[in-house]
């Protein structure tokens, strides 16, 4: 990020605006509300702005800026339409070590003023980085309409029993409690009215003792699918669960975007499995959930793609299950689903292919003739195979000797759905041409004849001729269809 984003505590701490227009004018709005000591420094100050001053008896010094005017400041706001003012103002601050911004002119300031949703105590900030001030605006007002006017009051009530509850209860249980309250009656009554504060503070006094006494165990496990890659492939109920977690347990195929959208502050570890490596056993990352969960911690299970798919979740929901652990879970968009959308690429499509065939291949497949001669003998099936990055030359050379056609497209894509993304199209007998020296991880093999409908915006020309062949053959079979395909190339 370009600015960091924090809140800074300048009550009653001497500010300095330099600049006495309307463009001053609206940062001395802003500023008065901080509750800060502001001085303005113009040549001229507007009527308006100089009846703004006296109204809040701000100290107004109508005369040129001079450079000790930045003097013991905590931070200064340059608002002049006089370039070389501004240059020098920015100048006098960066040598004195005093925060300054420079208004409209990223280049000379070191902060920027965001756009604000305050509801005192709450205050929500959205910025752009200076990129785009009215898109700000735009995305405030968008928050301004799903916060209630009424949260500050709240946020107030909460404030004042605060330390009562972190004295009562232990850390792995206030945030729960907290929760309880917020999205219960007590947070509803004070959010619409309905209560006093003294009803209120009596219901939340009487929660608090009842929660305290009550020692059940309140840790749970959520399964989670993180889809392929792309943060914004979660499902609603995903999203939710995982900022509500308290440890974040995470495979390797999980994207950082994903995890970025957990609670900053939940505990992150690693369990990835990656070949001929491996951080934890099956079995001990079993355990792990188990454990923490019985800490009376809520543990986000994050794995990559479906948990049911490929993704060993069903041995975890079977040892959490016996371990008498209450466990929710939350399905995630499988990587041949969302990588076939990434590419424009139909897994199943009329007089092409009726069905889909999700494939891994174990050790004890790979030698196994009938393994093999299963897969070939389903012509109008697309066979995605997981997890085959190192494998593509091997499995293109099984199927072809099982007795699928050389020419029978197939495609390699890797960092599905992410920025990262890469696909390579060809036959069963070029694709590992294509391909060949170099490795791909987490990778997709589809094959099959609607591999052939990806969109090829990273492919060669070359590439996309050598699977062009075999569907100008098709086209006077699948007239209705076909055309389209061979078009695209």
């Amino acid at each position: 990020m370009k600015y960091f984003p924090f809140f800074f505590n300048i009550q009653k701490k001497p500010v300095l605006i330099v600049g006495g227009g309307a463009i001053a004018q609206r940062k001395v709005e802003l500023l008065l509300r901080s509750g800060c000591a502001l001085r303005v420094v113009a040549a001229t100050i507007t009527p308006a702005l100089s009846a703004l001053l006296q109204l809040h008896q701000a100290k107004t010094e109508v005369r040129r800026y001079r450079t000790d005017d930045i003097n013991n400041c905590t931070l200064v706001v340059c608002a002049t339409d006089d370039s070389s003012l501004n240059q020098r103002v920015s100048e006098d601050c960066r040598r004195a070590g005093i925060p300054i911004n420079v208004v409209d002119c990223p280049a000379l300031s070191d902060f920027i003023f965001p756009a604000l949703i305050d509801r005192s105590p709450l205050v929500v900030a959205v910025s752009t980085a200076g990129a785009s001030p009215v898109l700000a605006r735009r995305v405030r007002e968008k928050i301004e309409t799903a916060l209630p006017m009424t949260l500050g009051k709240l946020a107030e009530f909460c404030d004042r029993f605060r330390q009562k509850v972190k004295q009562t209860l232990p850390a792995t249980r206030r945030r729960l409690f907290w929760e309880q309250v917020l999205d219960g009656n007590i947070g509803e009554s004070i959010l619409t009215g309905q209560s006093t504060d003294a009803t209120a503070a009596q219901q939340l006094q009487k929660h608090l003792q009842q929660f305290a006494d009550d020692d059940s165990d309140n840790g749970q496990v959520y399964l989670i699918g993180a889809g392929p890659g792309a943060a914004d492939l979660l499902t609603f109920r995903a999203l939710r669960l995982l900022q509500q977690a308290d440890v974040v347990v995470h495979d390797r195929l999980v994207s950082a975007d994903v995890l970025s959208l957990a609670r900053r502050d939940a505990e992150k570890i690693f369990v990835g499995k990656q070949r001929n490596q491996q951080m934890a056993s099956q079995e001990e990352i079993n355990q792990l959930l188990i454990d923490l969960a019985r800490k009376n911690l809520r543990v986000a299970r994050l794995k990559g793609g479906d948990p049911f798919i490929f993704g060993r979740g069903g041995e975890e929901l079977s040892a959490l299950h016996a371990a008498g652990i209450p466990t929710q879970v939350v399905p995630g968009i499988t990587a041949a689903a969302g990588c076939a959308a990434a590419l424009q690429m139909p897994l199943t499509t009329r007089n092409i292919a009726r069905s889909v065939r999700l494939v891994t291949v174990y050790q004890r497949d790979m030698h196994n003739d009938n393994f093999w001669s299963e897969l070939a003998y389903e012509h109008d099936t697309t066979q995605v195979f997981y997890m085959a990055g190192v494998m593509v030359d091997f499995i293109c050379q099984r199927l072809i000797a099982a007795g699928v056609a050389d020419d029978k497209p197939a495609l390699l894509v890797c960092g599905g759905t992410t920025a990262a993304q890469q696909h390579f199209c060809g036959t069963l007998a070029t694709l590992p041409q294509i391909i060949e020296g170099r490795w791909f991880s987490p990778a997709l093999l589809i094959i099959g004849d609607v591999a052939a409908l990806a969109r090829a915006d990273n492919e060669t020309q070359e590439t996309r001729n050598a699977i062009k062949q075999p569907f100008i053959t098709l086209q006077e079979e699948f007239p209705d269809v076909i055309p389209t395909a061979v078009a695209h190339y």
